[in-house]
């Protein structure tokens, strides 16, 4: 199965003709409309529920909040087996809608129910919000790789967009928690965010309903056979080695922003500026995806794209001053933003139809616990200051790079002897059979 689909032009579905339509654009505004909801939902959940939890609760509010943002994140592990009830669903639109409702409804209920019940009670309702985490990211992706209508180009522009809203989400998310929590309260604020996930649940019922699973088609594949397709098709195992390392770095590069720029001018909140100005550059680099398309075989243009994420770290470690390092942390945010798009084109490309959500669940899992951990590690290892953590950081995104690449030969001489021994086994049989016959 190792790199089947290898090729010059992708795999067979890139060439698979996709009529325009007329329609696409309108399906496009709202899906982009859905995801853009959510996702801001999703992106300010954390902040909200420990800005909440600070004010409520006293002196220990600090340590509790922190606890709650991370039972947002640690349900993704088991995002794979959420993601095959979507895939063994006739209309993948209704458990999308379910699961943004349940996590809009947790959500609220645990910001209105915090300080007035056990801890636990709340604790409870954000692992609830959490468990629905990889249907809002990887699972909705899902849908939009099953639309049909564009041709190559126009999804390539699809994935970029939505790309876009994974950066609008995170940057306008924790906006909107802080810009209502001023006037109205934090309470508030998470209540909003509740309400937008309970839209989005309305929304996402206007899109297409794709294809559902044929009349005795057996049900999606185990999670078992999910990661052996991931790891043993070459080009999703390449990008999710290349992602994952990528994503240890960009887990990090915030927490390393925010000390560079407190280092570079003495102000904290130049430091937070520089962290806001990555999340600036990733949104505007995903909007780029989405006005001009990613070309080329998706798996080479993300190997190129693993190239640009180290040299622009790389820029970040050696910035000599604050103007330089905003340009830096900028290309950064961008070259994440493009590479994260060309991911989600080869998902859409070589994930089998059959296992599509959980591909792109599984994938963006592993995705999250990394960049999770990436957080946590720069953190630990900031006495070792920014800019050496920034070089490793390069030299990590090399490493994938290296991987990528010593991968890619491999495949290429297994692929090399096996059509050797193929057409020697042809060559064998042309001169046998004569022989058989009479």
């Amino acid at each position: 199965m190792d790199d089947a689909r290898d090729g010059t032009t992708g795999s067979p579905r890139t060439t698979d003709p996709l009529v325009r339509s007329p329609r696409t654009a309108e399906t496009l505004v709202r899906y982009l409309l859905t995801a853009s909801l959510v996702r801001t939902a999703s992106g300010g959940a954390a902040v909200g529920l420990f800005t909440l939890t600070v004010r409520t609760g006293g002196s220990g509010g600090a340590a509790l909040g922190g606890l709650l943002a991370a039972l947002l994140t640690a349900p993704y592990v088991v995002g794979p087996w959420l993601a095959g009830v979507l895939d063994r669903a006739r209309d993948g639109r209704r458990v999308l809608a379910v699961s943004f409702v349940v996590f809009g409804g947790a959500l609220a209920a645990a910001a209105l129910l915090l300080g007035r019940v056990p801890f636990l009670v709340v604790a409870g309702l954000v692992t609830v919000a959490g468990l629905c985490g990889p249907l809002v990211t990887g699972g909705l992706s899902s849908r939009l790789a099953a639309v049909d209508g564009w041709d190559e180009r126009g999804r390539r522009r699809a994935e970029g967009w939505d790309s876009a809203t994974y950066g609008i989400g995170n940057t306008f998310g924790p906006a909107a928690v802080g810009a209502v929590g001023a006037v109205l309260g934090a309470r508030t604020g998470v209540l909003c965010l509740g309400a937008a996930a309970a839209a989005a649940a309305f929304t996402v019922l206007t899109l297409p309903a794709g294809t559902p699973p044929a009349k005795g088609q057996a049900g999606p594949l185990r999670v078992r056979q999910t990661f052996r397709i991931i790891v043993t098709v070459g080009q999703l195992r390449r990008v999710m080695l290349a992602m994952a390392l990528t994503a240890l770095v960009a887990g990090g590069i915030t927490v390393v922003a925010t000390t560079l720029g407190r280092q570079l001018t003495g102000s904290p909140e130049a430091g937070a500026a520089l962290a806001a100005v990555y999340g600036l550059g990733y949104l505007a680099g995903s909007v780029v995806a989405g006005i001009v398309p990613l070309r080329g075989e998706p798996e080479r243009t993300s190997t190129v794209l693993v190239v640009v994420s180290a040299a622009a770290v790389a820029c970040c470690a050696v910035a000599p001053g604050y103007a330089v390092a905003v340009v830096t942390f900028a290309a950064t945010g961008a070259a994440s933003a493009l590479l994260f798009t060309a991911t989600l084109a080869v998902r859409a490309v070589y994930a089998p139809p059959e296992a599509r959500a959980q591909v792109y669940v599984s994938m963006g899992a592993l995705k999250m616990a990394v960049s999770s951990a990436g957080t946590a590690l720069a953190g630990s290892l900031m006495s070792l200051g920014p800019r050496t953590l920034l070089g490793a950081g390069c030299a990590v995104t090399l490493f994938a790079l290296a991987g990528v690449l010593c991968d890619r030969i491999r495949s290429g001489r297994k692929n090399s002897v096996t059509a050797s021994q193929r057409n020697s086994s042809a060559r064998n049989n042309s001169r046998t059979l004569p022989s058989e016959i009479s």
